[in-house]
């Protein structure tokens, strides 16, 4: 009942226009009053923030951002999508390809889906209408690039997670390797597959036009020795991930200097944009440390457990309505939000069923990779259509076939949980 009760304000304060981050902290104070002293409280509230903004591993959230922001200023991006554009340009929808890969490689060096969506978008947009392609399917493709930002490490969406649930950020990194690699080519096959269905959505003259052209080039060797410095640390055991975030923010740094791309415009902006992501990051998860004391409080993992057993209902049954409710959820909020509230609550659930929380967390990611892509609230695609000056409703049909492929992808990961923890463990 206690628990309803601190839902209930929770949603409440949420609807009255407070921003989630601070509504979860004012749910969990309130709430909070009913269970314990209010000098206890206090104290309590005084060494959450305390705790949370003095954690060494915080330093990783504010540094990947970093990293990601300095990749944008520095047109990374674009010379990512000449490169791969320039193996694939002879492919009937070889343009959309290589955006794809170029998320794929950009991914690999930015924890950020946001930043990558709206890096591809100013490179590859304006060269694939050029070449002919249908504003759907050029802004589809680009929306889900950017999301491979969130599954193929490093990740910012990772970082989150483990912060909020005591798991190794290293072997969720590691566990977030196959399941990318599997939605680069999921994207890639259905690609494929819409080209062969609908060839219409690429104008052959205008595509025989721009093969005619000669080939543009771009440098890619500086992101791939970044990439190979950061996993190589990473994976090695040189350094923790808070050391490779800030070694990967310097590097994409010296990318962008040496590039002539950095201005100090560009340079105030990134680190503009990155102080404001991390405020509202840091504040969502202190305030949803205060409302995750109030859940502990009311011993409501505990009571699910037991509400199961009696009832009856299998893990498989509760993997599968848990997994819907987060795809329902990722339509309607904000990913970091969904992750920073639920996966306190949703991790331990899963782990006393007898699941792996490395596997759960990947399967969060992946349908919060779904919601930035899926309507009415698919932020990467906001961030597109806006960047690209494109109709929303147009960039919405372009992306659908992809979130069918998405839908798919989950349910083998759902299915196979080996997928995801091959490389972990």
């Amino acid at each position: 009942m206690t628990f309803a009760i601190g839902t209930l304000f929770l949603l409440l304060f949420i609807a009255v226009g407070i921003p989630v981050g601070f509504a979860m902290g004012l749910a969990g104070v309130v709430s909070m009053l009913m269970l314990v002293p209010i000098n206890s409280l206090l104290a309590l509230m005084t060494t959450v923030v305390h705790g949370t903004l003095t954690n060494y591993v915080m330093l990783t959230v504010p540094m990947f951002v970093l990293m990601a922001e300095f990749l944008g200023s520095g047109g990374v991006a674009e010379d990512l999508m000449l490169s791969c554009n320039r193996l694939l340009r002879k492919v009937h929808g070889g343009m959309a390809i290589a955006a794809v890969l170029a998320g794929a490689v950009l991914a690999s060096a930015s924890g950020s889906s946001t930043a990558s969506a709206a890096s591809i978008t100013r490179a590859a947009y304006p060269a694939m209408r050029k070449a002919g392609y249908a504003a759907s399917i050029a802004i589809g493709t680009i929306s889900v690039s950017g999301t491979l930002a969130i599954m193929i490490p490093p990740s910012v969406a990772f970082v989150l997670y483990g912060l909020m649930t005591d798991t190794s950020i290293g072997q969720l990194f590691l566990a977030g390797i196959v399941p990318g690699v599997l939605t680069a080519l999921g994207y890639v096959l259905t690609i494929l597959f819409m080209m062969k269905v609908k060839p219409e959505l690429i104008d052959k003259a205008k595509q025989k036009m721009v093969l005619e052209q000669p080939e543009s080039k771009g440098k890619v060797w500086p992101i791939v020795l970044l990439i190979v410095l950061v996993l190589g640390c990473l994976y090695s055991g040189v350094a923790t991930p808070t050391e490779i975030s800030a070694l990967g923010a310097f590097g994409a740094l010296i990318i962008s200097v040496f590039s002539r791309r950095m201005s100090r415009k560009n340079f105030t902006t990134a680190v503009g944009n990155t102080l404001r992501t991390t405020a509202m990051i840091l504040t969502i998860i202190f305030c949803a440390h205060l409302f995750g004391y109030f859940i502990s409080f009311t011993k409501v993992t505990d009571s699910m457990l037991l509400w199961i057993t009696n009832h009856g209902l299998s893990p498989s049954w509760v993997v599968v309505l848990t997994v819907l409710l987060y795809i329902l959820l990722g339509m309607v909020m904000d990913q970091a939000a969904i992750i920073i509230l639920t996966a306190p609550i949703t991790a331990p659930l899963m782990v006393g069923l007898g699941y792996s929380p490395i596997w759960w967390g990947v399967i969060m990611i992946k349908t919060a990779e779904i919601g930035l892509v899926s309507p009415p609230m698919g932020l990467n695609v906001f961030v597109a259509a806006a960047a690209a000056k494109a109709d929303l409703r147009e960039a919405f049909y372009g992306v659908m076939p992809f979130v069918i492929t998405e839908l798919v992808l989950l349910s083998i990961l759902v299915s196979f949980p080996q997928l995801s923890l091959i490389m972990a463990y």
